[in-house]
């Protein structure tokens, strides 16, 4: 007789619901068959949730959500998997509530602003028994696994790759106004809009042997990060006017470009769906851990120590960087 895997249904709770990110979670709950339990946020503009899970209980008060799971874990109903969607800064706290709670947690970027409160949470979750599960869809993109598979063939290629990472998303001024514009809550641009493509980085080419910031103000930051087999020019910005004129922009406005060595690799598309596939590989126990999603949060945490300076070799900067800095020219 034929084998069937039975389909057993998980209980969620998440932190962050009136969030940006969060109705990729409802969908990826919802749309694997799961049951989305209670949803917490300070704020109550919560409309989104009756598109996915209308019966789910809402909290406004932490108190209340707390006491509402431990209740349904003594009526022997408990929630299973922590979803955390808060702001960046809370990230920690949060996990470290869903791991005391005993459930298993699952993480929007960044898992940590800061590097140095990986190694609690790493002991934590050995403590707990539990996991924590970073959200590093990326990896699952088609296009990422093709270049990386690419790299793989061609490790032992003679010259270093010269790549060119490009990530405009434009925000309003809101953007400022919120926990998003200050350092100490997101992490800073980078770390808010570009984790996911340091992750990429790290993933596809290995760890990084040197790096530079050239430029970081409130819209934009850029820099060169260096591989043992690649170059990596960076630009990030929410500023739209940096967009290159003539060149293609998303659904949302956003623009996303993979130059290696003039070579194109698109990875524009695809976005929206990556949330499931990841959900599906963390419920068959094959998601990422908090010991990938380190490399990338060491980085970050390093970058933001470091005084930016234009490089003396304009050929190290990003190409944007270099256009833009006509008026006020590289140092000699």
């Amino acid at each position: 007789m034929e084998d069937k895997k039975v389909h057993i249904s998980k209980r969620f709770a998440l932190i962050g619901g009136a969030g940006y990110i969060a109705p990729r979670h409802y969908k990826a709950i919802c749309d694997l068959g799961h049951k989305l339990v209670a949803v917490y946020d300070v704020s109550d503009s919560m409309g989104v949730l009756d598109q996915y899970a209308p019966a789910a209980y809402f909290f406004t008060s932490f108190e209340r959500f707390d006491r509402f799971l431990d209740k349904q874990r003594r009526l022997g109903l408990p929630v299973t998997h922590l979803v955390v969607c808060s702001p960046n800064h809370l990230h920690d706290a949060h996990i470290r509530f869903g791991l005391r709670q005993g459930m298993e947690v699952i993480c929007e970027k960044p898992i940590v602003v800061d590097s140095k409160n990986l190694e609690g949470l790493l002991q934590l979750q050995s403590k707990s028994g539990k996991r924590v599960h970073p959200i590093l869809q990326l990896r699952k993109h088609p296009s990422v696994i093709a270049w990386k598979n690419e790299i793989a063939s061609a490790a032992n290629k003679p010259s270093q790759a010269l790549i060119d990472l490009t990530y405009i998303t434009p925000r309003g001024n809101w953007y400022y106004a919120s926990w998003k514009g200050i350092q100490e809550k997101s992490g800073g641009l980078a770390t808010n809009i570009g984790i996911h493509f340091f992750d990429m980085l790290l993933w596809a080419l290995g760890p990084v042997l040197d790096f530079q910031v050239h430029v970081r103000s409130h819209d934009r930051e850029t820099g060169l990060i260096q591989f043992s087999d690649a170059r990596v020019r960076y630009f990030l910005s929410i500023d739209g006017a940096t967009v290159p004129q003539a060149q293609e922009k998303s659904t949302t406005g956003s623009y996303r470009s993979l130059r290696v060595d003039n070579h194109e690799v698109t990875f524009s598309d695809g976005f929206m769906d990556l949330h499931t596939e990841v959900y599906k590989d963390i419920l068959d126990n094959k998601g990422c851990s908090l010991a990938d999603a380190q490399p990338a949060i060491e980085l970050l945490t390093k970058m933001r120590a470091v005084t930016p300076s234009l490089p003396n070799d304009p050929e190290e900067a990003h190409p944007l960087i270099r256009s833009q800095q006509k008026k006020h020219p590289f140092s000699a």
